[in-house]
This record gives C-alpha cells, sequence and structure tokens, in this order.
C-alpha cells in the first residue's frame, strides 16, 4: 500500500471516508490503460495502479482497431489524453489522440478517412439520470457521470493512454 497518502490509508484502515475525499486525497494519474475485452480502465501513478472503472461502454462495433471514420470501433495503441472539453454533448469529455501518423497512413492508402473526434466520456447531457444501455458510442469511451467527473480531476492533459483488445 506505499502508493497510498497516509490520510487514504488511514480513512481505508478506520472503514469510513467519502467516495469524494477518497479522490480528493490521490496523486495525480500519470498513464492511463484501457482493457477493451475486460472493458476496464485502470489509473496508474508511479507505476501503481491506483483506481479502476470497469463496465465501460465502447464503439457498437467494439473488436479490433479502429481503422476508419465511422467504423464505429474504439482505436486501440498508444495516445495521449491531449485536452478536455467541458462543453461536451456528454457529461464531460477527455480528448484521446488518435489518429496518429500510422492511423492516418493506413485509411489515407485507402482513400479513406481515418476519423477522429474520440473522447473518454460520460453519458450524454439529453439523458437525466443513469446510463445507455450496451455499447452505443462512435469509437469513444463512455463512462457513468460520476466515474468521468473523477477522471476529469485525475488525469492531467499529456497523460499517456493505452488501449489494448
Amino acid at each position: 500500500m506505499r502508493w497510498l497518502r497516509p490520510s487514504l490509508l488511514a480513512m481505508i484502515l478506520a472503514g469510513c471516508g467519502s467516495a469524494q475525499a477518497e479522490v480528493d486525497d490521490l496523486p495525480l494519474v500519470d498513464y492511463v490503460r484501457v482493457d477493451k475485452s475486460e472493458r476496464v480502465l485502470t489509473l496508474y501513478s508511479g507505476g501503481m495502479p491506483i483506481r479502476t472503472y470497469q463496465g465501460l461502454q465502447l464503439g457498437d462495433a467494439p473488436e479490433g482497431h479502429k481503422r476508419f471514420e465511422g467504423d464505429e470501433r474504439t482505436p486501440e495503441g498508444v495516445y495521449t489524453i491531449d485536452y478536455r472539453n467541458p462543453q461536451s454533448a456528454y457529461h464531460l469529455s477527455l480528448h484521446i489522440s488518435y489518429p496518429n501518423a500510422a492511423d492516418t497512413d493506413f485509411a489515407r492508402s485507402r482513400g479513406r478517412s481515418p476519423g477522429g473526434a474520440i473522447f473518454i466520456h460520460g453519458q450524454p447531457n439529453w439523458l437525466p439520470a443513469g446510463r445507455l444501455p450496451g455499447d452505443w458510442t462512435d469509437g469513444c469511451i463512455a463512462l457513468d457521470n460520476a466515474e468521468i467527473a473523477e477522471l476529469w480531476r485525475l488525469i492531467p492533459d499529456g497523460t499517456p493512454i493505452e488501449i489494448t483488445n
């Protein structure tokens, strides 16, 4: 438990403390890993996992690497969380730097666009509460609104993200 701050460790051992206090005590993230097949997103700081989110929602065609605009796949590879959008059509959104040069070259060599606008985000703003069922994004990674609010707080711009299948 060396990665826990003393105040967080004390709260856990005492069996008290709110989820928000727990998040406030976590360090900023320096790496994000998404396992699409397991539907798990893990946050790392200093090489240690600090938080895990399960039940991710992906693009309508979740298997395989995103190749083209409109294929509804979620990309695979190493990218960067490069900016955030607080005015998104979804509850908060963190942009993933897809496409990289290789993605663009592959798509263009086939006369296609690689697409873009891939984000980690919450649920649609028009949804009053809860979560849409199943996979519904166009290639993004969706969580519930409380979870994306935590990610918004913990992931600084410039953080690497690895997405695997």
